[in-house]
């Protein structure tokens, strides 16, 4: 990635960039408004001046392998030059880190590398970033396996002191998030659960990270 690293600070009135990347609840499938927890909480940040622009790239059933073969590329494709020389545009990565890794048999200490790697790209780029777990399955099975999983991406998080939201504690067992999975055709939430997930990443510290509030 072609970024120089040692731009100057972004001035108290520039323009938030987010670029987040992610599976397809990062595209809010199945949300009958199409925000998804990603647009709510931006939506909910905004305020009056609207300075934050939201550049969303994901893919359906994403690994943290195949994540971490294309964010170098993604960001890129995204990040203004620019901006970055002047100060104008405040660059920050949201990353929603799906499930799909189970399915494909990739171990916890792979799934935690992987992140591991992607995490200390973006350090050296000095890009802020913002991390969310994923969310638990209607099957108690598999959300076990995603909470071994989450505790891992956490951990990573932790080592680098990046903030991470575990939404599978915030979530499971929870009579909205449950009886709005068990409405969808999918294994993936509608309008009330993205509404929850955007509600732990809004109380999580998401203000503080973009600082549009404290």
């Amino acid at each position: 990635m072609h970024i120089v690293p040692t731009s100057p600070a972004p001035a108290p009135d520039a323009r938030i960039r987010i670029i987040a990347l992610g599976d397809e609840l990062l595209a809010g499938v199945g949300d009958a408004r199409a925000l998804g927890w990603l647009g709510r909480a931006v939506a909910s940040e905004q305020g009056a001046r609207s300075r934050i622009d939201l550049f969303t790239a994901a893919l359906p059933g994403e690994t943290s392998a195949q994540l971490a073969d294309r964010w170098d590329a993604d960001v890129q494709r995204r990040f203004s030059t620019p901006g970055q020389a002047d100060g104008s545009v405040d660059h920050r990565v949201v990353l929603a880190m799906g499930r799909a890794d189970i399915e494909a048999g990739i171990s916890l200490a792979r799934s935690r590398l992987n992140l591991a790697k992607i995490l200390d790209g973006l350090e050296r780029l000095r890009i802020p970033v913002f991390v969310v777990g994923p969310p638990p399955s209607r099957d108690a099975g598999l959300t076990t396996a995603v909470r071994e999983l989450s505790s891992a991406f956490e951990d990573v998080c932790s080592r680098r002191r990046i903030p991470y939201i575990d939404t599978v504690d915030g979530l499971v067992g929870h009579d909205q998030w449950e009886s709005d999975l068990a409405r969808s055709p999918g294994d993936h939430p509608g309008q009330t659960g993205y509404g929850l997930m955007a509600w732990l990443v809004l109380h999580g510290g998401f203000g503080s990270w973009l600082g549009t509030s404290s």
